[in-house]
């Protein structure tokens, strides 16, 4: 390069942005037919949760009809949402669980 070729050199700044992907909270509904200690399993199997974090999240479900188990991307909100139900259905419980933008 001469130092005219020098002298045009423009640098320009890539401005790509990442973006967060939408993340989505999954729900357990409450019924009248799952059992509290199923429930209690459920959270501890598919969410992690030690025994007092399921407890407490089972009694969320029940005094007021919802709650939230768990933020997570969608494609792993989606394929827990598919474990929960499919165990339920294998152990003839009703239990609904759905997954809803965050």
């Amino acid at each position: 390069m001469t130092e005219k070729d020098l002298e045009t050199v423009i640098l320009t700044k890539d401005k790509s942005e990442l973006k967060v992907p939408p993340m989505y909270k999954i729900l357990l509904l409450n019924d009248d037919f799952t059992p509290m200690d199923f429930v209690v399993e459920v959270l501890k199997m598919f969410f992690s949760m030690d025994q007092e974090q399921a407890v407490q999240i089972m009694l969320k479900v029940h005094t007021e009809g919802a709650a939230v188990c768990g933020v997570y991307p969608s494609d792993i909100a989606s394929t827990k949402v598919n474990q929960v139900v499919e165990f339920a259905r294998n152990n003839q419980h009703p239990l609904r669980c759905v997954m809803e933008e965050n």
